[in-house]
């Protein structure tokens, strides 16, 4: 992992996150992602916990260096593959764990947030399902889950596959 002095880290919960974490990887600039349930109760769960509605989303840790892509194009593409107004619901998942979420840890993040979160709301032209709240928890999940459209490039995924290759 190549870590830079400046990198970044977000937060984003986009329905199942195997494709999140593959349609995230695809840019430059992206350091390193990893999925995992985030701001749900303290302890930590396993996916059984989550899938029986723990509470927990399902969430990618995405660390970036903002000198190669901006915070706002990382949402930008976040938008490109959800449907932001769904409540608990992407694609054929449905549950609490596939909420959407963007979920940050420097207060200094939240201006260029909030101006890509609003235009998606004029262009969506309704009240966005997507929450906008510090981060509170992230477990990492298991193994198996990592990069898990690498490992089985046949699993479900509601992102369209022409995405991972933009």
């Amino acid at each position: 992992m190549e870590v830079t002095e400046n990198m970044k880290t977000i937060y984003l919960a986009g329905g199942c996150f195997w494709g999140m974490q593959k349609f995230i990887d695809q840019f430059e600039g992206v350091i390193r992602t990893e999925v995992g349930y985030a701001n749900g109760p303290d302890d930590a769960p396993s996916y059984q916990d989550v899938c029986r509605s723990s509470g927990h989303a399902e969430t990618v840790r995405i660390d970036y260096d903002p000198s190669v892509i901006s915070l706002a194009d990382l949402l930008n593409y976040y938008f490109m593959v959800i449907d932001p107004l769904s409540v608990n619901r992407q694609g054929n998942d449905r549950g609490i764990q596939y909420r959407t979420g963007i979920y940050y840890t420097e207060e200094d993040q939240l201006p260029e947030i909030e101006a890509v979160y609003q235009a998606e709301e004029e262009k969506a032209g309704a009240k966005l399902a997507v929450e906008l709240l510090p981060l509170q928890n992230f477990f990492p999940a298991e193994d198996y889950h990592q990069k898990y459209l690498d490992k089985n490039p046949g699993g479900y995924c509601h992102i369209p596959r022409s995405f991972f290759k933009l």
